[in-house]
């Protein structure tokens, strides 16, 4: 079983208009790593986690999952 962490980084860096770079600097860790990260390449530490959604105002959770997020405009309506 692999322990894979999805996460939504790069749909709230493209949303706030926040290139790998500019994340990277905040964070203080290379702009390759945000890409490993967004890819799903790279699991973050769980201090990296917390910093991550710290920046971007959100609970760790909206950020990071252990099962893949829904694609938007996937959800069902109930009828």
């Amino acid at each position: 079983m692999s322990e894979v962490v999805y996460n939504r980084i790069a749909m709230l860096r493209a949303e706030r208009s926040i290139s790998r770079r500019q994340l990277a600097e905040a964070l203080g860790v290379h702009y390759q790593t945000i890409g490993y990260l967004e890819r799903g390449e790279y699991s973050p530490s769980l201090y990296l986690a917390l910093r991550i959604a710290e920046f971007f105002e959100v609970s760790v959770e909206v950020l990071f999952s252990t099962k893949p997020f829904p694609r938007l405009g996937d959800t069902e309506r109930s009828a």
